[in-house]
């Protein structure tokens, strides 16, 4: 079982930041998808940075909280991905549906 630990704080804008620190698999799937539910009456940034490895489960749930907040008109921004995780979205297809951004303080500027 992955030892994967999820974080969220509240930005001064009101923006939450969930932070994800571990892989983000079949394993750690269903607390992501508790946190995400917890916290989708504010703009999300989801921040990557401790996210080494995630699987097509993990592309699965990051599906599922992006149409959860479109059905919301809330918004939800990725932040600060690796190389490994930005190639498996960019293969699938799935990174054209998400606003992208190489750090969290470039979402928390953007996202409103």
């Amino acid at each position: 079982m992955a030892n994967t630990q999820i974080e969220v704080a509240t930005s001064a804008n009101g923006q939450k930041i969930l932070s994800i620190k571990g892989p983000l698999t079949i394993q750690t799937l269903f607390a992501f998808q508790s946190a995400v539910r917890e916290n989708s009456s504010s703009p999300l940034i989801i921040d990557f940075k401790e996210v080494s490895f995630m699987d097509s489960a993990g592309l699965g749930a990051l599906v599922g909280a992006r149409v959860a907040f479109q059905k919301a008109n809330k918004p939800l921004a990725l932040a600060a991905m690796n190389q490994q995780v930005k190639a498996l979205m960019d293969m699938s297809h799935i990174s054209q549906f998400f606003r992208i951004f190489p750090t969290v303080e470039e979402a928390q500027a953007t996202v409103a």
